[in-house]
């Protein structure tokens, strides 16, 4: 008989159906996990100013390592001559893509060895180019073979209590440490030490802890608006950092073309009325390049070069490695009417704008003989340190190959003794250059205040009547 026809079951084709779905809703959901977070979109939500402002600001910062050490490599000793070897951490910020590097000088004071390691991992072996002691600020330099990236400076002349503010630094040795918090205060003068004190300072709750001291402290729109340098010992939530502006002012000092390179360009600058420049010419220095070129005070500086002019480092770094006597393009805007020149640096010996010591002919005699350029330091500086020291000489340039040089005396120290002499004035180092029985005498004692430390050498001071003084 036959068998009635029946409908057949929908049943078992919505069953695969069904294990089909889940199986591709399983494999997409593996694949979606898989994917690199980099690689997914991240919503609006998530990507806040500060993750904004970390990225744009992370490359320019920099990890800095070495081991510390009273006794120099270098022929320099400290008082005790005993040797103290400590691990020392910081960070760093670069501000001009060529590898030139702000830190704080106690980051890098008294260490043998400055490794700098990159946000992309590449480490480099620094050297100091410049330091501010009082100012706890120095300027070292890696030897990059292509552009760095360059921090995004910004102002603290409009700084508020309250404003939000981003810290990034080597925080205990965790590289690219990024905390965040707002300026507790303004203007704080702090005194860390018998010998280190800084004044207005910004009071910050991001925290900063040791390691930290050297980097960037950013505003919300990521830009550079002050240096980090000291934490409350037993506090938390209180950290300190230098204003730009003020760490902007002793950088500008520290790269000048005359101080590194001894060429002139003649030119005393300060910022414009407009935050993004031009800069604002306030001093000429007679007989100068710029003199001879007509410029004024009240001329507005646009650019040299290929370099726009927002700040007065943007000057120096824009002659940095121009030697005297190649012409640069410079643009300058006066009562409104733009015009264009050629500036060639010349050599220097001392120029109006920088202090200098007695007479050329006292500047020749500790060039060639010591290899130095020296002026007096102020006094307050030694009231500061409470030092027994009651003065000293800045060396402003050391030249290479010299006695001095070969002694391990760097920019930035303070020479406060030669021999049995004090060296606290011009008429000290007069008196020792000008002693007629010097070149019979070898080698002599010295002292220098690095810093914290009192260093001492043995220099040379056989005359170098064969050594012309301009000799770089």
């Amino acid at each position: 008989m036959t068998q009635p026809l029946r409908a057949r079951s929908s049943r078992p084709c919505a069953d695969r159906a069904r294990r089909k779905a889940a199986f591709a809703t399983i494999c997409l959901i593996s694949l979606v996990a898989a994917i690199p977070a980099a690689a997914r979109e991240v919503s609006q939500q998530r990507l806040t100013p500060v993750v904004t402002a970390v990225r744009q600001a992370r490359p320019a910062v920099v990890s800095i390592r070495g081991e510390k050490t009273a006794v120099e490599a270098n022929t320099l000793r400290d008082d005790a001559d005993t040797p103290r070897h400590v691990n020392g951490m910081g960070t760093g910020t670069i501000v001009d893509e060529r590898g030139y590097v702000l830190t704080n000088y106690h980051v890098v004071s008294d260490v043998r060895r400055i490794e700098v390691t990159l946000d992309d991992g590449r480490q480099y072996t620094a050297e100091i180019i410049a330091y501010d002691g009082a100012a706890d600020l120095a300027i070292i330099k890696i030897p990059a073979s292509k552009p760095l990236p360059v921090i995004r400076i910004g102002t603290s002349s409009d700084l508020m209590d309250g404003e939000s503010v981003i810290a990034l630094g080597n925080a205990f040795g965790y590289e690219q440490t990024v905390t965040r918090g707002i300026i507790s205060a303004l203007g704080r003068d702090v005194q860390v030490s018998d010998t280190q004190s800084y004044d207005d300072l910004i009071q910050t709750d991001a925290s900063i802890n040791p390691g930290n001291s050297g980097g960037p402290l950013l505003n919300i729109d990521g830009e550079m608006i002050g240096v980090n340098v000291a934490v409350r010992a037993g506090a938390q939530g209180i950290g300190f950092a230098i204003p730009i502006d003020s760490a902007l002012n002793v950088a500008t000092r520290l790269l000048n073309v005359e101080r590194l390179r001894n060429t002139s360009h003649g030119l005393a600058t300060h910022a414009g009325d407009e935050f993004d420049g031009p800069i604002r010419v306030t001093k000429v220095a007679i007989a100068s390049p710029a003199e001879k070129l007509g410029i004024q005070p009240g001329d507005e500086i646009v650019s040299v070069g290929s370099m726009r002019m927002t700040r007065p480092l943007d000057l120096e770094r824009a002659f940095l490695d121009r030697p005297a006597g190649q012409p640069v393009s410079v643009e300058l805007r006066r009562n409104g009417q733009t015009m264009m020149m050629d500036l060639a640096l010349a050599e220097s010996h001392a120029t109006a704008i920088a202090p200098r010591i007695a007479t050329s002919s006292d500047d020749e005699k500790v060039w060639d003989i010591l290899g130095l350029k020296l002026y007096e330091e102020p006094r307050s500086t030694f009231q500061r340190r409470s030092t027994r020291y009651r003065g000293g000489m800045h060396v402003a340039d050391v030249r290479p190959d010299s006695p001095a040089a070969q002694e391990g005396i760097l920019p930035g120290d303070i020479l406060v003794g030669m021999h049995k002499w004090e060296t606290a004035s011009d008429q000290d180092i007069k008196y020792i250059v000008s002693r007629p029985t010097l070149s019979q005498m070898g080698k002599l004692k010295f002292y220098v205040l690095r810093g914290e430390s009192t260093l001492y050498g043995h220099i040379n001071v056989a005359t170098r009547s064969d050594t012309p003084s301009s000799v770089r």
